[in-house]
């Protein structure tokens, strides 16, 4: 592994994985796959570390792309000596090399340009990459049926990516990115490109709400899925997929309007949560 993917993986894949809003939902598995989990987590903390760093896009560009090495290494049984921990977790789930190659083209979307005001096509590519793909890692580790599990990352993948587009329109305005759809905006009459112009606009409720619906339309899919599902091997989604929808919800509430405060969850909140999921 070259010098520009060692540093993330200096702490434990645990340690990492504690600042995450998802912590809770990954403590609660029994130990290996608790351990599978961070180590996906790592592995994508690593990555996106990588695409949303100040240094030139070449130099971006090229982390990932030994990224993609060491994932091709990994997957032939020679792992570099960072990976090891990763390399036994995707022995033991059967995790796909293709999901973490297109983690990796997700963020390589995200270092190449500033993503403006994409297609909703452009955003779907982009959320199946960023967050149904780390999905289809993760409902291998649950122990989800082949089908359901890959129909259960499709649709809480992107339920919780639009919700964090939502959340973070400020703070990505602020990194020159708008993830905000170019049809909602036009529907909006919001010919603008610009994130910072975007994000003060007066009329950008409307069109955060029919992102917002559908991420809504996507949590009602994934609820479907897991009431079908035996409880043992959705409580984490399900977890991870209450507290979002909680997020959605407020900022539903909220409006979305300027000025807008990011909406968080407490974690008195999210460990509530965490244990009605867990052992209820």
């Amino acid at each position: 592994m070259s010098a520009m993917t060692a540093a993330p993986v200096e702490s434990t894949a645990a340690t990492r994985a504690s600042g995450s809003s998802f912590y809770f939902a990954m403590r609660i598995l029994p130990a290996a796959q608790r351990e599978a989990m961070f180590e996906i987590y790592s592995f994508c903390r690593a990555v996106d570390d990588i695409a949303d760093g100040d240094t030139p896009r070449a130099e971006r560009s090229a982390a990932l792309a030994q990224w993609r090495r060491d994932i091709d290494a990994l997957y032939a049984g020679a792992p570099p000596p960072p990976l090891a921990s990763l390399a036994r977790a995707v022995k033991q789930f059967g995790m796909r090399k293709d999901d973490f190659l297109a983690v990796i083209d997700g963020m390589e979307m995200d270092a190449v340009e500033d993503i403006r005001a994409p297609s909703f096509d452009k955003l779907d590519l982009y959320c199946d990459r960023v967050a149904s793909a780390v999905g289809r890692l993760s409902v291998r580790v649950f122990g989800m049926g082949e089908e359901d599990g890959i129909a259960l990352a499709h649709h809480l993948g992107r339920a919780l990516q639009l919700t964090n587009i939502l959340r973070d329109i400020d703070e990505d305005a602020g990194l020159g990115r708008l993830y905000l759809p170019r049809e909602a905006l036009d529907a909006a009459g919001i010919a603008s490109n610009d994130p910072a112009t975007v994000a003060a606009h007066r009329d950008i409720d409307p069109a955060c709400r029919m992102v917002a619906a559908r991420a809504r339309n996507h949590f009602i899919e994934a609820d479907k899925i897991m009431a079908r599902s035996p409880r043992r091997a959705v409580r984490a989604p399900r977890i991870m997929g209450k507290a979002y929808r909680r997020i959605l919800d407020t900022m539903d509430a909220h409006g979305f309007a300027p000025p807008r405060q990011r909406v968080r969850i407490s974690k008195s909140h999210l460990i509530g949560i965490a244990l009605r999921y867990a052992f209820i």
